[in-house]
């Protein structure tokens, strides 16, 4: 496995600081948050140009734009047009960063929430969007997310088989998991089987009360809670689980750090990148002995990575 920094981290600097700080801190790579001042759908090609060059001079890969568009599901015609047009536009971008992976939102409301027509319409937008990255050789990545249709690995897999397309693959998160109070161990990492194609990582809690620095509150299954976010290892998200099953499965993808913890984002990612070291340590470690067994369960590594 990679590990890779996320820019939405470090949007107080530039991307040309952010990728510095990135290759400084000692990761792989770095998923391009698609906000301004980073990268958007309307960045000038001689900027991405840029972009791509200062990747290849701190020897950082790029492996997937962490795109904002889509939200089909509760968006009128007018609005998921334009959104379409969004992702060409980054699409356009992908090829000349030589990134392969893009990630859109479905939209929501909750899966527990939402009716038929909401998956349908989210599955006719990124199906026409997954059509037009085939063209490009690209991926669509669906981000497993609180407040989203793809909430849980069976509404995520409901949707997939909707969208019907081999490009579209989902992005494990187990922090939005956790907010969702669904599993995100082991159980999750078989479920979703070889459309697991790339893994986030954060941590969080449930708080009494939402109001200071890095707290926020969410609509889940149980109500209006309350959540801070956290350092891995600090909150009540245990990844544990989740790294020994990526070992014992064989992912060999990029695991990205979405650090949003009320710290100063160097001290946070480089606590970040610390702890999930020590847990691709432990976890191979482990995972070793019983890598041949014939009964071990196996997920396909994402392509072109």
């Amino acid at each position: 496995m990679k590990i890779a920094a996320f820019s939405g981290a470090l949007m107080e600097y530039s991307i040309q600081e952010a990728m510095k700080i990135t290759a400084n801190l000692g990761f792989d790579g770095i998923e391009i948050a698609c906000r301004e001042p980073h990268l958007s759908p309307q960045t000038s090609l001689p900027r991405v140009k840029e972009i791509r060059r200062l990747a290849d001079e701190h020897v950082l890969d790029i492996p997937a734009l962490g795109g904002y568009m889509g939200r089909f599901s509760e968006s009128g015609d007018s609005e998921c047009a334009a959104a379409y047009d969004e992702f060409l536009g980054l699409l356009e971008r992908a090829d000349y960063l030589e990134t392969d992976m893009i990630r859109i939102f479905p939209g929501g409301p909750n899966a527990f929430l939402a009716a038929d027509y909401h998956y349908e319409k989210a599955a006719h937008w990124l199906r026409k969007c997954a059509e037009e990255a085939h063209k490009h050789g690209k991926t669509i990545l669906l981000e497993i997310h609180n407040v989203s249709l793809i909430e849980t690995v069976e509404s995520s897999m409901r949707l997939l088989g909707m969208i019907g397309e081999d490009n579209v693959g989902l992005i494990h998160d187990a922090g939005n998991m956790y907010i969702s109070d669904t599993d995100f161990g082991r159980a999750s990492v078989t479920g979703l089987g070889s459309r697991l194609l790339h893994v986030h990582v954060k941590d969080e809690k449930r708080i009494r009360e939402a109001g200071g620095p890095g707290t926020f509150r969410n609509v889940t299954r149980h109500g209006e809670e309350h959540f801070l976010q956290c350092r891995l290892g600090e909150g009540e998200v245990d990844h544990r689980e989740l790294f020994e099953a990526l070992a014992e499965t064989g992912y060999g993808g990029w695991v990205t750090l979405e650090c949003f913890a009320p710290y100063p984002p160097l001290e946070q990612l480089a606590h970040d990148r610390d702890v999930v070291m020590q847990l691709l340590r432990e976890t191979a470690s482990a995972a070793a002995p019983t890598s041949a067994s014939p009964s071990s369960s196996s997920v396909s590594a994402p392509g072109g990575n």
